[in-house]
C-alpha cells in the first residue's frame, strides 16, 4: 500500500513545472513508459501545500479533464492531475502499478498537501478512483462519474467521501441511484449530483459544485480555514436551485437538492436545518410521492425493456435493430420525462454492441462482428470506438481505403490514441506511412 503523507518538496525544484499552464506529457522519472498531464494552479506561487485531484479517464487521456476543469483547479486552488496510462482493460494489478508510479511522481516533485489528496474519473476511470481509495489509504474524497465503485464491492463505512455523478441519459444513472440509497445506511459522506446530460465528463458547473464540496468538507474536519462568506454564497446557490426545481414542479429533484445541501453544509452552518426541514416537507406533499412512484416505474419499464433486448441480441435481425434505434432515437429528441430513459437506453444498447463486437473481433467471427459494429456505428454515431472497430474490420475485408475513411471519421468523434494505432496488427500491415501521417495530421487538426 502506498500512504500518501505529508510532502515536503519545494516549487522552487520542481524541474520547471511552471504554474498557470497545462503540462502534458510529464514522463515519470523512475518509468518513462508512464506518463501524466498536469496543472499547477497560479496559487502555487505564493508558495505552501496544495490538495491534489488525480484524474482517471476511460481511455487514457489525461489531458481531457485537466483541460476541462482547469478553472476550478485556479479557483479552488488545487493540483490536477491526469494519467495517461490509466484506461479500460486494466487489471486491477496493473492499474495499482500505474498509481503506485503515478503517486511516487508527483509526491517528488510537487508540493501537495498529504491531508488533501482527491481522485476522480469517469466510467470506467469511475471505478479506478474507487479502487484507488479503496486500496491505499489516505484518499479523502471520490467523484465518480458515469460508473460506481469496482464491479462486486457493496456500500460500507468509507473512510472517504463518495460523490457520484450522472446525466439523465446516462446508461449508469439507475444503478448509481440505487447504490446511494444503500449508502444511505451506512456512515458514509455521499451525495449523488444528477445534471442534464449523458454518459460522459460532467460539465464544468457540476464539477464546480462536487469540487465545493470537497472544500466543505476540508473546512468541516479542519484541514482548510473556514471560510464563512464561501459557507454562506454555497447555501444561497443550494437554496435556489431548491427553489427552481419546485417553481418547475420537480419535487423529487428538490428533495434530492436538499440531501446534497445538507450533505455540504451540515456541521458548517445553522442553514442545512432549512434544508432538513425543506427535504421533510417535499417528501411529506403527496405529489411528491406521486412523482417518485412515477420515476421507480419508469426505472422498471427500463430494465423491462434492457431485459428485452438482450432477448434480441441472438434473435433480432438488422431490420429488428433499425427499427428500435429510429425509435429511440425518435422519442431521445422529445422533451418530457421519458426522454431521460431513452437516451439512457440508446447508451444501453452502444455498450453491449460495443461488448459484443469486441468479443467477435477478438474471436475472429469477422461477419458476426460486422452486423454488431454497423449497429453499434447506428445507435452511437458520435463514438469513436465504433468507427475505430469498423476500420478494423475494413482491414479485415479487404477495404483499405474505407478503413481509413473510418478512422478519419473516428478522429472526428474524438479518438487521439496514435500509439494504438500504429501498434494496430491490421493498420501494421496494410497502411503505409503515408495514411498515418494523413490520419495523425487530422487528429492534430481536431485538438481542441
Amino acid at each position: 500500500m502506498l500512504v500518501m503523507g505529508a510532502y515536503t518538496s519545494l516549487y522552487a525544484d520542481q524541474g520547471g513545472l511552471e504554474a498557470g499552464r497545462i503540462i502534458s506529457p510529464v514522463i515519470c522519472q523512475a518509468d518513462p513508459t508512464q506518463s501524466y498531464a498536469l496543472y499547477i494552479p497560479l496559487s502555487q506561487k505564493k508558495g505552501g501545500v496544495l490538495p491534489v485531484v488525480y484524474f482517471f479517464d476511460p481511455h487514457g487521456d489525461g489531458s481531457l479533464p485537466v483541460k476541462r476543469y482547469k478553472l476550478l483547479a485556479d479557483k479552488y486552488g488545487f493540483i490536477l492531475v491526469g494519467s495517461n496510462n490509466s484506461k479500460n482493460g486494466n487489471d486491477w494489478a496493473t492499474t495499482g502499478n500505474i498509481w503506485a508510479k503515478l503517486a511516487e511522481d508527483t509526491r517528488r516533485r510537487l508540493t501537495i498537501d498529504g491531508n488533501r489528496v482527491y481522485v476522480c474519473g469517469f466510467s470506467g476511470g469511475a471505478k479506478v478512483a474507487g479502487y484507488v481509495a479503496i486500496q491505499h489509504p489516505g484518499v479523502r474524497g471520490v467523484i465518480a462519474g458515469g460508473a460506481g465503485l469496482p464491479d462486486g464491492v457493496s456500500a460500507g463505512d468509507f473512510p472517504f467521501s463518495f460523490t457520484a455523478l450522472a446525466g439523465e441519459g446516462d446508461m449508469n444513472l439507475t444503478d448509481l441511484v440505487a447504490f446511494s440509497s444503500e449508502l444511505d445506511k451506512t456512515r458514509t459522506r455521499h451525495r449523488i449530483i444528477v445534471f442534464d446530460g449523458k454518459h460522459e465528463w460532467a460539465p464544468l458547473a457540476v464539477m464546480d459544485r462536487a469540487f465545493a464540496g470537497w472544500q466543505l468538507e476540508a473546512m468541516r474536519d479542519g484541514v482548510f480555514p473556514r471560510d464563512q462568506a464561501f459557507i454562506n454564497k454555497t447555501a444561497g446557490e443550494d437554496k435556489n436551485r431548491v427553489g427552481a426545481a419546485i417553481r418547475a414542479d420537480q419535487l423529487v429533484r428538490a428533495e434530492q437538492g436538499c440531501r446534497v445541501a445538507v450533505s455540504f453544509l451540515d456541521g458548517l452552518t445553522k442553514e442545512a436545518d432549512w434544508f432538513k426541514q425543506k427535504a421533510a416537507t417535499l417528501s411529506s406533499d403527496p405529489k411528491f410521492r406521486q412523482q417518485e412512484q412515477a420515476r421507480e416505474a419508469l426505472f422498471a419499464r427500463e430494465q423491462n425493456m434492457k431485459a428485452d433486448y438482450m432477448q434480441h441480441f441472438q434473435q433480432g435481425d438488422m431490420r429488428y435493430w433499425q427499427q428500435t434505434i429510429k425509435d429511440l432515437d425518435a422519442k431521445a429528441a422529445v422533451a418530457g420525462p421519458e426522454r431521460g430513459m431513452y437516451h439512457r437506453l440508446l447508451a444501453y444498447l452502444s455498450l453491449a454492441f460495443y461488448s459484443i463486437s469486441n468479443q467477435q473481433m477478438t474471436a475472429g467471427r469477422n461477419d458476426v462482428a460486422r452486423h454488431f459494429v454497423e449497429l453499434y456505428k447506428m445507435a452511437d454515431p458520435t463514438n469513436s470506438e465504433a468507427w475505430y472497430f469498423s476500420a478494423v474490420l475494413d482491414i479485415r475485408e479487404g477495404h483499405v481505403p474505407v478503413a481509413e475513411t473510418d478512422l478519419v471519421k473516428a478522429v472526428g468523434v474524438g479518438f487521439r490514441d496514435k500509439d494504438r494505432m500504429r501498434r494496430q496488427p491490421e493498420f501494421q500491415q496494410s497502411f503505409p506511412p503515408a495514411a498515418f501521417s494523413r490520419i495523425e495530421s487530422k487528429m492534430r487538426l481536431s485538438s481542441p
